[in-house]
């Protein structure tokens, strides 16, 4: 530039970071490997079991302590997950280049964006993200600050405009003096709340965690009483045999499983995401989106890519008002650079017309023409062109037919003047604002302009007679039309919006765009309700957004802080709602958001307050994640009543054999066997199944409506076993602990069989194998699991036991089935 400022002086810049006036890296930051583990490895499930590992250590049966593999994977795969989740998304950071150019002591030079001091002055050309706040002290250029105000139309910088950190120079060249660094600068104030983990509202999570709650709040008194019941009465029962049953017991109250399976299936849904270019930061968001009834759109980047397109080409209605722009340059114009003369009436049409086009007369049909050319000429003569010259050209491309004048001169857009223009052999033409290119003479025109302007930016395309050497218009313009730019649609936008509204989610959309431009795009995608909309600046109260919310489903000139605002309304409603978003202005809202989604192409702070990244920037993946959600929920809710059924009996037996006069009849190895066919093998394959079912009621008590029946049935039959077994057949405890063992595993095996229905080839697979597994641990590696031979009481005893369980199980299932359906038939 010719005047260029001479910057700092190597003196002045060691000053300014001597009193730490540096752009410091104030990034919102993923969490350290070190958090991932300590957050995995520290829970309280964990230090319950390692507690209760520590105990069967000391009684030297090792054997006893299998347990403890099902914690261990649970927390490596944790770990895994949440450490890929943070590379993959610290890899997908794309600010625009890791240095700056900035002017020093004169000359140009590189520095790194966080070597950037207060007063610096730095070069931004096409392109280039702004590092730091500044003001603009040389040059002009076009801005999108649509990251940092949701705003998607270019704003004209110039001599004294101020610049925002984070947003980017979209055509022209700049120098500008920072003014802000580090915390001051806009971007980081906005998305200072965000620095915080995020935590996942998962429903899921939330009952695993209420049922450890409860669980730790139970076990320790519960085990003392047990141990001291069996230690210190008079059946002499050895300390360590003492010790391994009433592990045995708190163990069994534990759903580690359940813990361990929840992660598998949800990490299994990460890796199949994955493939489809969506990245999960937390894998509790899956379950999350799949419940969500609320889905609040940003329209720049997720509805839109972000690029602008030529949504119509207009010429001016009638020829009425034309002639007399016509004979306004007659008679006031006087002779420039170019003459339109009458060139227009022997170009061919072109067809450039588009939506909103009205009928034309002859003069209009030949405007027409002549405004196509004068549309695709003015494009290619841009040397320097922004978004909208961009999607002009791009217009015509596609146009051959239609080719682009050579240029003499050209001269370019300014935000004084507001308009462009070029002048070509024999004509000229300019291109912008309609009251700026036409002056009063506007008036006439100023309807058709207005009803265009409805659903897109729109710019008048004026013949002119040429321009003086300061570049203003000689002689009065002709109009000869519009053309109407805005937002170009997402292909798949309409598609994905009418997946949830099959789906019974109801679909905002949230933007700091013109309310009109926002509506029409909506209703383009069929939002419902688009054509109601909100200019947020309105909404002054709590109550007036909560109102607003009820009844309208589009929003305008949305502030970042309203984004979030809106979010906390909907959620006071008892929505559960998804939010997605690209800028910084998004972030408030994504933090605050049940489920929040960003774009991989947005700000660092989005995609790390985010729990799903769209890697490709697509938004018709999100079908994909509620599919993965629905068959991860709904398989969990089928499997994890096998796991309940383990730690109701559990709790159930403890409290009584604290009462009761016999020793509890199971040791952890034996627990070990009956979770791994009866309820691991099991859970895990159907959990893993194919299933895009609708997610109805809580999973909570989902689970233990199937689970009760089973608990029931198995808390009988051991009272049965030890009743009639010790008094009755006067059987020893290992015959009674195995008969114990055995009879809990042919409840799960009742279970699986009902929650197997209909059957397949895999389940009836599974079927065998859990019936063979079993049969197998309790003949070939009887030792192991501490099962003793069969007597003929035994046999009996047990034959008995089982068919009355049969006939209770499967009378309790019909019952509690046929409750459950009814009740979620009135929560629907």
């Amino acid at each position: 530039m010719a005047d260029e400022p001479w910057g700092l002086t190597a003196a002045e810049v060691a000053e300014r970071m001597a009193r730490g006036d540096v752009n410091a890296d104030v990034d919102v930051k993923t969490r350290s490997v070190g958090q991932i583990v300590r957050e995995n490895v520290c829970t309280l499930f964990n230090a319950i079991n390692v507690i209760l590992a520590a105990f069967v250590l000391l009684t030297g049966s090792y054997k006893n302590m299998l347990f403890m593999i099902v914690i261990v994977c649970n927390v490596v795969i944790g770990i895994v997950q949440e450490i890929r989740s943070k590379i993959t998304t610290d890899r997908l950071s794309i600010v625009a280049g890791s240095h700056a150019t900035v002017i020093r002591d004169g000359a140009r030079t590189q520095v790194a964006l966080h070597d950037i001091v207060r007063d610096d002055v730095v070069v931004l050309g096409r392109g280039d993200q702004v590092p730091a706040d500044a003001v603009v002290v040389s040059g002009e250029a076009d801005v999108n600050e649509s990251l940092l105000t949701g705003e998607s139309n270019l704003i004209k910088k110039a001599s004294g405009a101020e610049l925002m950190s984070g947003s980017f120079v979209n055509a022209g060249t700049v120098c500008a003096r920072v003014v802000h660094v580090g915390h001051e600068n806009y971007a980081a104030k906005i998305s200072a709340e965000a620095k915080q983990h995020k935590k996942v509202n998962s429903e899921i999570m939330n009952s695993l965690n209420g049922i450890i709650k409860f669980v730790s709040c139970v076990i320790f008194p519960v085990g003392a009483l047990l141990f001291a019941r069996m230690f210190f009465s008079g059946e002499e029962v050895a300390l360590n045999q003492a010790i391994l049953s009433t592990v045995a017991a708190l163990v069994g109250m534990i759903p580690e499983g359940l813990i361990l399976l929840t992660s598998t299936v949800l990490a299994v849904a990460v890796v199949r995401l994955a493939k489809s270019k969506v990245l999960v930061q937390q894998l509790y968001c899956i379950e999350t989106l799949a419940r969500v009834d609320t889905l609040c759109l940003d329209k720049t980047g997720t509805i839109t890519t972000g690029a602008m397109e030529v949504a119509a080409v207009v010429p001016v209605a009638g020829a009425g008002a034309a002639d007399a722009g016509v004979k306004r340059a007659g008679a006031d114009g006087a002779p420039g650079d170019g003459a339109s003369g009458g060139a227009a009436a022997d170009m061919a049409a072109s067809g450039g017309g588009g939506v909103g086009a009205v009928p034309a007369s002859p003069r209009s049909a030949g405007y027409a023409a002549e405004l196509d050319v004068a549309l695709a000429s003015l494009a290619a003569a841009d040397d320097d062109p922004n978004e909208t010259a961009q999607a002009v050209a791009a217009y015509y491309a596609a146009r051959p037919a239609v080719r682009p004048l050579a240029p003499m001169r050209t001269v370019p857009f300014s935000s004084d003047k507001k308009w462009s223009g070029a002048a070509f052999e024999g004509r000229a033409y300019v291109m912008g604002a309609g009251r700026f290119v036409m002056g009063d003479a506007f008036d006439a025109f100023e309807e058709q302009a207005g009803e265009l302007a409805a659903t897109a930016r729109v710019l008048a395309v004026a013949r002119v007679e040429g321009f003086d050497p300061d570049g203003a218009i000689v002689g009065a313009p002709v109009l000869l039309g519009f053309v109407c730019i805005h937002d170009q649609i997402r292909a798949t936008a309409a598609q994905t919006i009418g997946y949830f509204k099959d789906q019974g989610v109801s679909v905002n959309v949230i933007s700091g765009d013109d309310p009109r431009t926002v509506a029409g795009i909506a209703a383009q995608v069929g939002v419902e309700g688009a054509e109601e909309y909100v200019d947020a600046t309105t909404l002054e109260t709590p109550e007036q957004v909560a109102d607003a919310l009820r009844r309208y489903h589009v929003f305008g000139r949305v502030k970042p802080e309203q984004k979030k605002q809106f979010v906390v309304a909907l959620q006071e409603q008892g929505h559960v709602v998804a939010m997605t978003g690209d800028g910084v202005n998004d972030t408030l809202a994504l933090k605050q958001a049940d489920c929040s989604v960003a774009m991989a192409a947005g700000s660092d702070a989005a995609r790390n307050v985010a729990q799903l990244v769209l890697v490709d920037n697509d938004f018709a993946s999100m079908p994909k994640v509620v599919a993965e959600g629905r068959r991860s929920i709904n398989n969990l809710q089928r499997s994890a009543s096998l796991f309940l059924v383990k730690t109701l009996l559990s709790m159930t037996l403890a409290v009584l054999f604290v009462l009761l006069p016999w020793q509890y009849p199971f040791q952890p190895i034996q627990m070990t066997l009956i979770s791994a066919f009866t309820i691991g093998i099991p859970s895990f394959v159907l959990a893993l199944e194919p299933n895009k079912e609708r997610i109805r009621g809580r999973f909570l008590e989902n689970v233990i409506v199937k689970s009760i029946p089973g608990a029931v049935c198995a808390v009988l039959g051991v009272l049965a076993v030890n009743a009639v077994g010790r008094l009755v057949l006067g059987l020893d405890y290992g015959q009674v602990s195995t008969l114990c063992v055995l009879l809990t595993a042919w409840v799960g095996v009742m279970l699986i069989i009902r929650l197997s229905v209909p059957f397949t080839p895999i389940r009836t697979a599974l079927l065998v194998v859990v019936v063979g597994g079993t049969v197998l641990g309790a003949t070939l590696l009887h030792g192991l699991f501490g099962i003793e031979p069969f007597t003929v009481p035994m046999a009996v005893l047990l034959a008995v036991c089982a068919v009355a369980a049969s006939a209770l199980f499967h009378w309790l299932y019909g019952v509690f089935g046929r409750w459950h359906e009814a009740r979620l038939a009135r929560w629907a």
